[in-house]
């Protein structure tokens, strides 16, 4: 009985609880056209050994990231996972960890997530930081939600050089609003390019680095952003250059939200990711999600407990500060431990060895005669390459050269030409680096 949930007895006794003479009774209300009466169309049933065999095969059809040199990011980053991160996360109390409401049976989630606030508070630069957003798309939306609240302004300033996919979720959360999303370009050297802002914009947001891989001013962001009494919003995609560029409080960022899957979280395929949003303690309460706080028990012991939790706001609708009802336990006990194992000196190598071999690529690129640098402005691991002839074809190369060799820009920033975004992550050797600038090239190269 490993598959059937219950036995013709079974059956029979909670037909006769609630009274009725057979299954098909409890349909009576549906009309019969729409009842469906005749064979489904599935395979025929299967053995344990079959079954196993039958998706040994379809997986051998996959491959995964660690069988293939990895260059593609975009939002999603290969990088090394320590394994004691997968051998300490499958421990039962963590797989099934949710939100913690009842904080005296929880010390362990809620402390996770308290040493997990504090780290990112220190990565970007701010005083408060929440727990519960999740993926860096939608916490950038409540970034602009929460920046609206602040400065009661419905105008929201947003560079091109912000992750399409990010600008689509942000169209879609402020839909519904009356608000008007303005897109400000991006200039020749890939940064956004920022006019003088309207007085009633309520938030700028960037991405850091950005789209393209360039690294924005953040400092004439801030300023721009100040002068029209309206918030700078940084995002980050590459949770990894916190590690290395100077945080965006430090800039005068007054919240910083974005994408930490780079923590220790597997690609999976695009999700289930890890979002963050950090600010000032001036906006604390006017935060998304929840935030836990350390204080004292009655015996003097430290204790944590769940100081802000909105969780429950659904009941308010429209005057919620926020409807999201996650903690994305799993993902940040990962990041947790990933930041924990690193440590500050750890972490910084790990992002110079991604911004070494980036650099490392960008001079060969320089180097070839197919191949051209979009940008010449830094960056961090991350840059966007024009090919020869198309970057479907560039990249259809490079797969043919067993590289995962980026991303085609062509649905996304027409404007640049045939052109790649290139991701080198600490994963790259040389020779592997010198492979793909060859494919991408092709012939020419």
């Amino acid at each position: 009985m490993r598959y059937i949930p219950h036995t013709d007895d079974e059956i029979r006794d909670m037909l006769a609880a609630v009274g009725q003479p057979g299954i098909g009774a409890l349909f009576e209300t549906i009309p019969e056209k729409l009842r469906w009466t005749g064979p489904l169309e599935v395979p025929a049933a299967l053995g344990e050994l079959e079954v196993e065999r039958l998706l040994e095969g379809l997986a051998r059809s996959n491959e995964h990231a660690a069988a293939t040199p990895w260059f593609l990011g975009a939002g999603t980053y290969a990088h090394f996972i320590p394994s004691a991160i997968d051998a300490l996360v499958s421990r039962a109390e963590l797989t099934t960890s949710y939100t913690p409401y009842q904080a005296e049976i929880s010390q362990g989630t809620l402390q996770t997530i308290f040493e997990w606030q504090t780290m990112i508070c220190a990565l970007t630069g701010m005083e408060v930081a929440n727990a519960s957003m999740y993926d860096g798309a939608s916490a950038t939306a409540e970034a602009a939600l929460m920046a609206m609240r602040i400065t009661r302004k419905s105008r929201i300033a947003v560079a091109a050089g912000v992750h399409p996919h990010t600008r689509q979720v942000l169209a879609t959360y402020l839909g519904g609003l009356d608000v008007e999303i303005e897109t400000l370009p991006v200039g020749e050297d890939g940064r956004c390019q920022i006019p003088a802002l309207r007085d009633d914009t309520a938030c700028l947001i960037l991405q850091q680095p950005s789209f393209l891989g360039t690294l924005e001013d953040l400092g004439e962001a801030a300023a721009a952003a100040r002068a029209a009494g309206a918030l700078l919003v940084t995002t980050v995609g590459e949770a990894l250059s916190l590690a290395l560029l100077r945080p965006p409080g430090d800039w005068g960022a007054d919240i910083v939200c974005g994408e930490a899957q780079s923590f220790g979280v597997p690609m999976s395929f695009g999700g289930p990711h890890l979002g963050f949003l950090t600010t000032r303690s001036k906006f604390m309460r006017q935060m998304p999600g929840r935030l836990v706080g350390q204080t004292q028990d009655g015996a003097g012991q430290r204790g944590f407990v769940l100081t802000l939790s909105t969780r429950e706001q659904h009941i308010r609708r429209e005057r919620a500060t926020s409807n999201i009802c996650t903690n994305q336990g799993l993902c940040l006990t990962m990041a947790t431990i990933y930041l924990a194992l690193m440590g500050r000196s750890g972490l910084r190598e790990v992002a110079l060895q991604n911004l070494a071999k980036a650099e490392y690529a960008k001079a060969r690129v320089r180097e070839s005669a197919a191949l051209e640098l979009a940008h010449e402005g830094p960056t961090f691991n991350e840059f966007t390459v024009r090919v020869p002839d198309d970057g479907a074809a560039a990249l259809a190369r490079a797969r043919e050269a067993g590289l995962v060799g980026g991303l085609d820009l062509a649905a996304h920033h027409p404007e640049l030409g045939p052109a790649v975004l290139v991701c080198i992550t600490e994963l790259a050797r040389r020779e592997e680096i010198d492979r793909l600038v060859q494919a991408l090239g092709g012939n020419a190269s």
